[in-house]
């Protein structure tokens, strides 16, 4: 069990309605039934979560998504990631494994996404981006793209920190660092 108990069902109506938007109608993730139990974090994480796909292609925000899940040690958000969207993504076993072993510029990506993973990996190093680093995504990305991707960086450093330090247990199904 993580640290702080996830709801149960059945849940309040709001509640399950905001599942079910987020889901689809699938059953909710652990780290969503965490949330959901105190309003206030709930609110706040729902209002800056960017879940909804924005200027990204699901390809671009999902190598953004993985990799900085990845940099954090987070298997839990990186594992749900790659089992939801790995494959409409696009992402190939390689380019999966890459996000967590390999450098930015392996040779499965191309220079876009070379570009973008080099950003994601500067942001989490450094917290920012050097002119070179911005100049090479800039190339690739638009400025609403440029903002979205530092955003998703952003928010996904969160989650990952929720996740791990609420000690989150694996989602059943989802995707193991190293398991493929």
């Amino acid at each position: 069990m993580p640290r702080i108990a996830p709801l149960q069902p059945p849940y309040p109506a709001d509640i399950q309605a905001q599942f079910d938007q987020i889901m689809r109608g699938a059953p909710p993730l652990m780290l969503f039934r965490v949330m959901a139990g105190h309003a206030r974090a709930w609110a706040k994480f729902r209002g800056g979560s960017l879940l909804d796909r924005g200027p990204l292609s699901l390809r671009q925000r999902e190598i953004v998504i993985d990799r900085t899940c990845a940099l954090n040690a987070c298997e839990y958000e990186w594992g749900v990631h790659v089992r939801i969207f790995g494959t409409d993504a696009g992402l190939t076993p390689q380019q999966i494994d890459a996000t967590v072993n390999a450098p930015a510029d392996a040779a499965c990506w191309s220079a876009a996404e070379q570009a973008l993973i080099a950003a994601v990996d500067a942001l989490h190093d450094r917290s920012t981006l050097s002119d070179d680093e911005f100049a090479r995504l800039r190339l690739h990305h638009d400025e609403d793209q440029v903002l979205e991707i530092i955003l998703l960086c952003g928010f996904y450093r969160t989650v990952s920190y929720v996740a791990n330090a609420l000690q989150l247990p694996l989602e059943d199904n989802a995707a193991r660092f190293g398991a493929g």
